[in-house]
């Protein structure tokens, strides 16, 4: 399978890369390709004529989309447009990552695909937006939810333990829930759902959940850091986006299509911390 995909230098698009060694890659970042330039992605498109899509690419400064709103919108919004038109044209199908800031945040149970949207930040009204054009001109989509992911790559994982070698004591929110996800498991996923005819909107993140403070204390755990981890809440963090407090999602359409092979977290960040 000729597969292109956008955002490629990214956490995700490293692991896909990494992973897609049996498929015939095409892969573009934005210094190969500007997705916001519908001509110049309808040239990619009708030179390699690929067969499947991985849109990865995204703007994703959380804080920097409530004053950039318009970047956020070309890059998350025309973006997804211009690339799911490409496909269209050219008879591939697409995945496209979204994420969990597309609910408010505001429940107490797992999220499942069906679970009305309410973006409360521009990061996620845009990626609900793209997600909706992509529904508009495709059928043949995987529009992909994920949450905390971290792989190869600036994150969360590495920030804490780069912390962790000049600080005596860190201070990590522990009032906001969700389900640190490795990028090894999301791409396994979305080649397992690439393989299939099973389009449709699907949750992709770990097993199990726990609070930034939580994962925090098991990153240093696993890693034998001797470190205190001080629990504080969001209101001491001052941002410009509202974090959500609980983005916990349910992989239902998973189980119930082609299988669910995310693992729980704790496992995934073993791996990760043993490969790093």
């Amino acid at each position: 399978m000729r597969i292109l995909v956008t955002g490629a230098y990214g956490q995700l698009g490293r692991e896909i890369a990494r992973q897609g060694k049996n498929y015939e890659l095409i892969l573009t970042d934005v210094d190969t390709l500007d997705i916001t330039n519908g001509e110049q992605v309808r040239s990619l498109f009708q030179a390699v004529h690929p067969q499947a899509v991985i849109h990865c690419a995204a703007y994703m400064n959380v804080d920097g989309a409530e004053t950039d709103s318009d970047t956020a919108f070309r890059v998350n919004v025309i973006g997804a447009r211009n690339i799911a038109a490409g496909c269209l044209e050219t008879g591939a199908r697409m995945a496209y990552i979204s994420t969990d800031y597309v609910f408010d945040g505001a429940g107490t149970d797992l999220y499942r695909e069906f679970d009305p949207v309410h973006p409360q930040t521009v990061y996620g009204r845009t990626k609900w937006q793209g997600e909706e054009i992509v529904r508009q001109i495709l059928g043949r989509h995987y529009i992909v939810r994920t949450a905390w992911l971290y792989g190869e790559g600036n994150n969360f994982v590495r920030t804490m333990l780069r912390l962790a070698e000049t600080q005596k004591s860190l201070r990590v929110v522990q009032d906001q829930i969700g389900t640190p996800t490795s990028t090894v498991d999301l791409a396994w996923t979305i080649f397992r759902l690439l393989a299939s005819d099973a389009y449709g909107t699907y949750h992709a993140s770990c097993q199990g959940q726990c609070s930034w403070y939580e994962f925090a204390c098991e990153i240093f755990r696993q890693a034998g850091k001797e470190i205190e981890v001080i629990p504080v809440t969001t209101a001491e963090f001052v941002r410009p986006a509202k974090r959500p407090a609980y983005s916990v999602l349910d992989n239902y359409m998973l189980r119930m299509s082609v299988g669910d092979p995310m693992r729980q977290w704790q496992q995934a960040l073993r791996d990760y911390l043993e490969c790093d």
